[in-house]
């Protein structure tokens, strides 16, 4: 069972919105970089990379990267932004990230940036990525954590509603599980990132009955009723709410 149709389904209708949406949190890729500590020497990949916005950012920091998604409308995206700005040590690859299109121990980075919660089994493209990284290299996950175990089937359920993409938000626990094997956990931090809650749903294209449902949603949370999981509020007049992403970066045991 997969969700391929969904996803490339959505972030086809992402593609352009996606790059643009993403600008205003060049704080967050600044913070990725320093997280890393690259040396400069790597070869690097980012798996389920949409437009490429860790790979291009990342790209000056290292030898060169490769970028792969499964949908050809984020890669176009990317070219076209990497070739804006200049970056020439970039390459594309159209796949899947289940089966990923490279030999054992091929790369000495590998990320990821918010796509293990669009997988209905993480673990498969997680073990393709410790597959293809070498040994003593650097695993990098920055992904959404779940909030409380008791409102992750809501908040989940919410993610699905503004993008059917979304499987399942994993907690801290499981994250920790897919490193335990085989790597050396090196860093892992949370960030809370501010979302207005309008944007957010633009960015998907949420048809316009879904949105009203989840505004609801939200707004019943406000004034005190059912809990969405999202700890929504206000600001400047709109609703808001905080996405926690979690930062863990291993290194691959010998």
């Amino acid at each position: 069972m997969n969700n391929y149709n969904e996803v490339k389904k959505s972030f086809g209708t992402q593609a352009e919105k996606f790059a643009s949406y993403h600008m205003s949190k060049a704080e967050y890729t600044d913070y990725l970089i320093r997280s890393i500590q690259a040396k400069g020497n790597e070869h690097a990949l980012e798996v389920a990379a949409g437009t490429c916005i860790c790979g291009r950012a990342v790209a000056p920091y290292v030898k060169d990267i490769t970028c792969l998604d499964l949908t050809e409308a984020m890669l176009e995206q990317g070219k076209k932004l990497a070739k804006q700005e200049g970056i020439q040590n970039i390459s594309f690859v159209s796949g899947n990230a289940e089966c990923l299109p490279f030999e054992d121990e091929t790369f000495d980075l590998v990320i990821t940036r918010l796509s293990l919660h669009h997988f209905v089994d993480p673990e498969k493209p997680f073990r393709e990525m410790q597959r293809v990284l070498k040994k003593g290299g650097k695993l990098v996950i920055w992904d959404m954590v779940a909030t409380t175990e008791e409102l992750r089937e809501t908040n989940d359920a919410i993610e699905t509603m503004r993008d059917n993409s979304h499987t399942r938000i994993l907690s801290r626990e499981e994250f920790e599980a897919l490193f335990e094997d085989a790597f050396e956990l090196q860093l892992e931090e949370t960030t809370l990132v501010p979302v207005n809650l309008q944007s957010w749903m633009d960015l998907t294209s949420t048809p316009e009955d879904i949105q009203k449902d989840i505004i609801d949603k939200m707004e019943y949370d406000l004034n005190g009723g059912d809990k969405t999981g999202f700890n929504p509020y206000i600001k400047e007049g709109q609703i808001c709410f905080d996405h926690r992403w979690l930062l863990l970066i291993g290194k691959k045991e010998n």
